[in-house]
């Protein structure tokens, strides 16, 4: 299909009077409840923004009217009459925006992050460009479980000239997945015309580009979207794959209620778009062709008044969120995951592993058992990964389940986390963590953000893993480690394993749990190898590992500079130094209990790691333990860490920048010696 915008004239459901009354009905109810918001703004009842929608009921209303409750819908900030076209009350839209626990956000949104996943509404977002991204990962999930369901991503003509459009059209074309890209082209993108910040002026001859079927609509025309809709969600729902529609439109109101709006628009061209209001314009066209009365139409516009007065009173009436549930959500409840089982006793039956076939041993177990899990990453399918991290696994699990990408690390990170909001259970294979910080935006504002957001309603069953660390001369782009920047992020388990059997059981603990996981695996470790239990097991998140027992000081080492410390400490163990060294396992939780347990017994504590120092892991252990265990200290704290210098190729410059075993050593002979 080319892109073209239809005319007048419309070959659907105009005899359909039932279908005809209840678009009517839908866009006056959006219409009534964005107006009564606005007075409420202005009276002080909403304590943020609040991003009305009028001028645009058209598309929402047309759109939805063909989903069901299990289609899943993503929307931007502008998502009020997306919320109510999907089925969300007035009740609990105006609640929300009040800040009330009876609010379909429980009060944690606000304007601009809407949920209802119950019914499919899966989030509006105040970040331009992630539904996108989020609705293309729904397809995929959908894809994935055999159903016919749909992801429908509403977006504004700002977000087609962020990259997010791109790569999230690009991988619902290449795979074929159901989705709907609705644009609301609502000619500015906050205060920036479209015609100005766009080469290509129109959005719907871009599909094309991306081998998709897209067309170009009056967006204030109900039923000429409500045909186009129609027939792209039956393509959708057969397997045809994915459709862009623009809808060009007006939003008639400023971009936010209380905003200065002038200066980029004229009175003038406000007063010509409302002589094109999409509801006055379909009810003048339901009277002229006799298809309702004038009192048909005027008893559905009390009908809606009366529904919206009864929300607003309902929502002054709610009561505020408790206090006390401000901690709530940020993870998974430990009771509500499965159980791990702390991994096997020695007496267990073991085999000599790498790390990397520990880690592939739990997943190729998972994918077994569930079908639900899948793979994406550059060259992760029939290659196995750069790595070796997916080897032989995809002969068994195939292409749907081992997914090679284009280099586009926002875009399927983005769609993991639709996926895993949908039913799935996405596994994001980087190769190397450095790639990650192209998807930072999806990673802090979206997969850390969700369960909190959505009141624990939606989950969070991502694995994000890649090689950290410096060594082999990768240089600047592939030397990365960065988990203190992940740490910061409330909502991220960050794990970072340096034993094959650790990482077998870390894994696994991932695996089964709902909470986002970046699971961070030094390059220089990935084909070492140890004794690795056989079965299943797991090791629980938050629990330290004792690698050395020792009665002189604490080390806790991180990653790397786990087997550098031991060596180090295998040496001075003939000179009477007992050193006691901790592996973390996990940054985030850190396991504080054993580390000031530690130095309770030995009075001493040196932090290695080869990340930087100012504001590190290392810093943050210091800091407890002055606060838990300060009477403890015999003497002052010592760090010792890389440089703050990003990576260097040639290896002596390399090798500078981290710590050494000679530099280990001496931290531990000074640290004695105060």
């Amino acid at each position: 299909m080319t892109a073209q915008e239809t005319g007048p004239e419309h070959q659907m459901a105009e005899d359909d009077h039932n279908i005809l009354l209840a678009l009517y009905r839908q866009m006056i109810l959006i219409r009534r409840s964005e107006e009564q918001l606005a007075r409420a703004h202005q009276m002080g009842l909403i304590h943020g923004a609040c991003h009305t929608y009028v001028g645009q009921e058209a598309i929402a209303t047309a759109v939805c009217a063909h989903l069901r409750p299990d289609d899943a819908v993503f929307s931007t900030h502008r998502g009020h009459g997306h919320a109510l076209a999907k089925g969300v009350s007035p009740h609990e839209v105006i609640a929300e925006l009040f800040g009330r626990a009876s609010g379909c956000s429980q009060g944690r949104g606000g304007s601009m992050h809407l949920f209802k996943p119950e019914i499919g509404l899966m989030g509006t977002s105040g970040i331009v460009g992630p539904c996108i991204l989020q609705a293309t990962g729904a397809g995929y999930s959908f894809k994935l479980l055999k159903s016919d369901n749909i992801g429908v991503a509403f977006f504004g003509d700002g977000a087609v000239n962020n990259g997010a459009f791109h790569e999230g059209l690009n991988l619902a074309s290449i795979w074929k997945l159901p989705v709907l890209f609705v644009c609301e082209n609502n000619q500015y993108a906050t205060e920036v015309a479209f015609a100005y910040a766009a080469g290509n002026p129109t959005v719907g001859n871009r599909g094309p580009s991306y081998g998709m079927e897209s067309i170009t609509l009056d967006g204030n025309d109900v039923l000429a979207i409500y045909q186009a809709a129609a027939q792209a969600v039956q393509r959708a729902r057969s397997g045809e794959g994915p459709t862009l529609i623009e809808c060009h439109t007006y939003r008639t109101r400023a971009h936010a209620e209380g905003m200065r709006d002038a200066g980029y628009r004229t009175q003038e061209e406000v007063e010509e778009w409302k002589t094109r209001d999409p509801i006055t314009c379909f009810q003048q066209w339901l009277v002229d062709k006799q298809k309702a009365a004038p009192e048909t139409l005027q008893a559905i516009e009390a009908e809606i008044k009366a529904l919206v007065d009864e929300a607003t009173e309902f929502a002054r009436e709610s009561p505020w969120p408790q206090p006390s549930t401000a901690m709530d959500h940020i993870f998974t409840p430990v009771n509500a995951a499965t159980p791990a089982q702390v991994l096997a006793p020695a007496t267990t039956a073991q085999r000599s592993l790498t790390f990397v076939d520990a880690t592939r041993e739990a997943l190729d177990s998972a994918m077994d058992r569930d079908s639900s899990i899948f793979v994406v990453g550059e060259g992760i399918g029939e290659r196995g990964g750069n790595f070796n991290t997916t080897s032989g696994l995809y002969r068994k699990y195939g292409a749907e389940r081992l997914r090679d990408t284009p280099i586009s690390e926002r875009g399927f990170v983005g769609m993991c986390a639709g996926s895993a909001m949908t039913g799935t259970r996405p596994i994001v294979d980087f190769m190397f963590v450095d790639f990650i910080l192209d998807a930072f935006g999806e990673l802090v504002n979206q997969i850390a953000k969700m369960q909190y957001m959505s009141s624990g309603r939606l989950k969070m069953p991502l694995i994000l893993r890649g090689a950290i660390g410096i060594g082999h001369a990768a240089a600047t782009h592939h030397s990365g480690s960065y988990y203190p920047i992940f740490a910061h992020l409330p909502g991220l388990r960050v794990v970072v394993p340096t034993i094959p059997s650790d990482a077998k059981g870390l894994f696994t603990t991932a695996l089964r749990g709902d909470d986002p996981v970046l699971f961070l695996e030094h390059k220089s470790l990935l084909f070492q190898k140890g004794a690795v239990p056989v079965g299943d097991y797991a090791i629980p998140f938050g629990q330290a590992r004792m690698a050395r027992a020792g009665t002189d000081c604490t080390i806790v080492a991180i990653g790397s500079m786990v087997s550098k410390t031991l060596d180090v400490c295998d040496r001075l163990a003939p000179e009477g130094i007992s050193a006691e060294v901790i592996d973390p396992r996990t940054i985030a939780p850190l396991d504080m209990a054993t580390i000031l347990e530690s130095v309770h017994k030995t009075g001493r504590l040196l932090v290695v790691d080869e990340t930087f120092q100012p504001c590190g892991v290392g810093a943050e252990i210091s800091a407890q333990v002055i606060d838990q265990g300060f009477d403890d200290l015999d003497a002052p704290i010592r760090r010792l860490n890389g440089a703050h210098v990003p990576t260097p190729y040639s290896p002596p410059l390399e090798g500078a920048i981290v710590p050494q075993e000679g530099d280990i050593e001496q931290s531990i002979r000074d640290l004695l010696a105060e």
